[in-house]
């Protein structure tokens, strides 16, 4: 899992029967202290967060199959929550 911030969504004409109806957004990957990384991620959607918002990431695929309930769904990351606030000791 990681902490990240949502910067955009994803749009698809043409994509796995999987996708149909999921949002994808983008996620910028950042530390504890909300720095972002330089690196993003697609993730699907399960907790209805928008762009600007604090997530919580699963980028972890038999974690995210479990999420959706889907076996056989090729999928890697979800956003698993919303982050309201993070104390680092």
């Amino acid at each position: 899992m990681f902490l990240g911030i949502v910067r955009g969504n994803i749009t698809s004409t043409i994509n796995h029967r999987f996708y149909d109806g999921k949002k994808l957004l983008i996620v910028d990957r950042c530390d504890e202290l909300w720095n972002p990384n330089g690196k993003y991620i697609i993730a699907v959607d399960t907790v209805g967060a928008g762009v600007g918002e604090r997530v919580l990431v699963l980028d972890e695929g038999n974690g995210a199959r479990q999420i959706v309930g889907d076996p056989d769904a090729p999928l890697r990351s979800v956003i698993v929550g919303i982050v309201d606030s993070a104390d680092v000791a």
